[in-house]
């Protein structure tokens, strides 16, 4: 084989090798975001549950029930939360274990959105490495001469 053709080999395996890369890097992406949209909304429920805390027994609220639209609604026993706890099921609890319940998974999302952030960040510096060494191949290709430390 040729040092031509071994060039023009090792291009076609980075190339490939970026493909992947990058599918992997929108996959991050895509996990991050669906982890910051928890995150908002975990702590949205947190805020409200501190609020509730402060609020007694029918005491008027506004509830939002989506479209920037609200229900005027009398709070019943404030130290009853139902708490989601996964697959459909949903557990009574008190007010101080539903807070405790929301900043665990507060907590274990954040490392969560962590680790995938770090993980992100090396694969943009593998593709960032692989295009730079693509660029020398593709540009010693083009003077038709091997690079000497590609």
């Amino acid at each position: 084989m040729t040092q031509e053709s071994n060039l023009q080999e090792e291009l076609r395996k980075l190339s490939v090798e970026l493909r992947l890369l990058e599918q992997t890097a929108e996959t991050y992406q895509s996990r991050l975001n669906m982890m910051n949209a928890a995150l908002t909304d975990l702590t949205y429920a947190n805020m409200t549950l501190e609020g509730v805390e402060k609020e007694k027994e029918k005491a008027e609220l506004l509830v939002p029930i989506g479209g920037g639209s609200y229900i005027k609604v009398k709070l019943g026993n404030p130290d009853k939360i139902v708490v989601g706890m996964g697959s459909g099921v949903s557990v009574e609890k008190s007010l101080g274990e539903a807070k405790s319940v929301i900043k665990e998974r507060l907590e274990g999302l954040e490392k969560g959105r962590l680790s995938v952030q770090q993980q992100s960040a090396q694969v943009a510096d593998r593709i960032n490495k692989d295009r730079r060494r693509m660029d020398r191949l593709v540009a010693s290709l083009r003077e038709g001469n091997a690079p000497s430390n590609v």
